[in-house]
């Protein structure tokens, strides 16, 4: 095992949680739809006990996410993470409000009633994934921020901050960039696809499985209009390219390029979108069919594994700077140490395990499809 496969390696691992956690907003995704796919308050709570029994998937998988770029490329954690922290502290804000809700919106006592925290749950559902698939979105479009490493040895240096933003906004201004909007929403109406997909599928409610068909033609089509405007873009758009020498430069058509360089990341990404599309069609189509979860959901999971990789590998800087171009974060200048790296992949092997689980679990959650009777129940949200 070579530094740089190492570094391609978590790379891979990041990616595809990053890839996971895109399918795993499914939860948030049917939240913001809730109140249209459950037109009574039967009917909501319906759908908040189908997400209630899976939001802990998706928060357990966006700290992974967090914790294993930490260890893997820790110039990019405390450059993102410490400097957009507005952006990152917005999305955690959220999701913890999304966990109080589901706890406490039909507790005994709740003096501010079931609607506010219903309405905090449609705001996760919204501006979670508005933010990360604009958090994305930043791989491709750069951010505004400095990398300094000269100040953890320059003495006179005020403070040895290897990284800061360039602006006071911290991460904020890069939601005024129209392509990261684009995308961010393309995000969250696939989330709203994943969602209504998840809950037809999850629950046994003929009148919410009706309703759901007429609601996904409503989330789709945006979704795909969006998507292909923002693939088209990238396809077509200057990329950040990085020499032998690690000088990082504009070059035209990267992101094509890697795509054509890189041609099993093609398959992955035309596999992974007819996969999609097939999940979305054949239950509009189809009125006994409610399984368009599964081939639309690993086809987001390939889909964004394929995109989340082209903007790293082939010498290619994943977290361009706007304001400094050879700030500019790449593998091997944000990466860290070999000798970490290397005991985290033979940790890394633990995986298979912790997913074989997750399978279980998941498989003894959904053994049972969700009926009325289910929220009789005092366990229920």
């Amino acid at each position: 095992m070579t530094y740089e496969f190492l570094q391609h390696y978590w790379c891979f691992i990041v990616s595809l949680l990053g890839a996971l956690l895109v399918f795993l907003l499914f939860v948030q995704g049917a939240n913001s739809v809730a109140r249209s796919l459950g037109q009574t308050e039967e009917g909501r709570r319906l759908v908040y006990n189908s997400t209630g029994r899976k939001w802990e998937f998706t928060f357990t998988t966006l700290v992974t996410f967090g914790g294993a770029f930490f260890a893997s490329f820790p110039l990019f954690y405390s450059t993102s993470f410490g400097g957009a922290y507005w952006l990152w502290m917005i999305i955690l804000f959220t999701f913890v409000l999304q966990a109080v809700s589901y706890e406490f919106q039909n507790k005994i006592g709740n003096i501010l009633g079931p609607k506010t925290f219903q309405f905090f749950l449609t705001l996760n559902g919204i501006v979670g994934p508005l933010l990360l698939g604009g958090a994305v979105a930043t791989f491709f479009e750069g951010s505004n921020f400095i990398v300094e490493k000269n100040n953890l040895i320059d003495v006179d240096a005020i403070t040895p901050i290897i990284s800061r933003w360039a602006n006071a906004s911290h991460g904020l201004d890069a939601l005024l960039n129209p392509w990261v909007l684009v995308l961010g929403f393309a995000v969250v109406f696939l989330a709203r696809v994943l969602g209504i997909l998840y809950v037809m599928n999850n629950v046994n409610d003929e009148d919410i499985r009706s309703r759901g068909r007429n609601r996904l033609i409503g989330a789709a089509v945006p979704f795909v209009i969006l998507f292909v405007a923002y693939l088209v873009h990238l396809l077509l758009k200057e990329g950040y390219a990085v020499n032998e020498f690690g000088f990082i430069y504009m070059e035209p058509y990267k992101y094509l390029t890697n795509f054509l360089d890189m041609w099993y990341l093609t398959v992955i990404l035309l596999i992974g979108v007819v996969l999609v599309l097939f999940g979305i069609g054949k239950t509009i189509l189809s009125k006994d069919y409610v399984g368009g979860i599964w081939p639309a959901g690993i086809g987001t999971v390939l889909t964004v594994l394929a995109l989340l990789l082209s903007c790293a590998w082939n010498n290619t800087a994943y977290y361009p700077s706007t304001a400094d171009l050879q700030s500019s974060l790449t593998l091997s200048n944000s990466c860290s140490s070999e000798f970490t790296l290397t005991t985290m992949f033979y940790v890394s092997l633990l995986v298979p395990f912790v997913l074989a689980y997750i399978i279980y679990a998941w498989r003894a959650i959904d053994s049972k499809k969700l009926t009325k009777d289910e929220i009789k129940t005092d366990h229920a949200y």
